[in-house]
């Protein structure tokens, strides 16, 4: 049987907190890299990029309320949120389409770490099948679901090109597998149940593109009004 991620929304904990965890995770693991023992709220808050407040009510959820006066114990947090996120598992992770972006998710050594062991590198390029990328032989795309079978995948990772996307998307789901992580650009039709995180790269350099242009009118508005004070 197929194991699964938890999802903590299940348990009441807002989908908006569930985003903000990993975050707050990677703050705290830095801070216990450098031997820190605990943290204040203002001071984890501010590590991880959002007001005080916040964090304390997503923290609140998992029955986290730190010590008044000291307040968090690093080493405990980052147990409860690890064991929130299901990090303190072992999840088989499965990525189909092995070019530049595939190779480079592939060869990431930081997954590990955190609970994600790639079993599998599958690829529909007769190319591509049989050559080694990350101390794995690349399985041609037909092998999906005795790959998910035999490895016990729970999270299927898309970087197929949109138009192979769906088709993969669905053997995915076919073969047990409820949770999906898509790079490709086009959004994927699922049953309930299924969860599927989106990640667009020319969406995000879109909106970085938007806040630059702004930054860049005020400036010239700037500019403009400057020079009619001098006139």
């Amino acid at each position: 049987m197929i194991s699964r991620p938890p999802r903590p929304r299940d348990r009441g904990i807002p989908e908006a907190t569930v985003a903000r965890l990993p975050v707050y995770l990677r703050a705290l693991q830095a801070l216990q890299d450098r031997g820190t023992l605990t943290i204040s709220s203002e001071a984890l808050a501010s590590a991880a990029g959002v007001n005080s407040a916040k964090l304390r009510k997503d923290l609140s959820h998992l029955g986290s309320y730190g010590t008044r006066g000291v307040g968090y114990e690093v080493e405990y947090l980052v147990y409860q949120i690890s064991r929130e996120l299901g990090l303190t598992q072992d999840w088989a992770v499965a990525i189909v389409g092995i070019g530049n972006l595939g190779r480079a998710l592939a060869n990431y050594g930081g997954f590990g770490t955190r609970g994600f062991r790639i079993a599998a590198l599958l690829d529909a390029d007769p190319a591509m099948v049989g050559q080694n990328v990350a101390s794995l032989d690349v399985r041609h795309i037909d092998s999906l679901e005795e790959v998910v079978r035999t490895k016990g995948v729970s999270i299927g990772v898309i970087t197929t090109p949109a138009a192979a996307a769906q088709g993969v998307a669905t053997r995915f789901v076919e073969a047990g597998v409820a949770s999906i992580l898509n790079f490709a650009p086009v959004v994927l039709n699922v049953p309930d149940g299924v969860d599927v995180r989106k990640v667009d790269l020319s969406i995000e350099l879109q909106i970085l593109a938007f806040h630059a242009q702004r930054r860049a009118d005020g400036d010239g508005r700037g500019a403009e009004r400057a020079g009619l004070e001098l006139m």
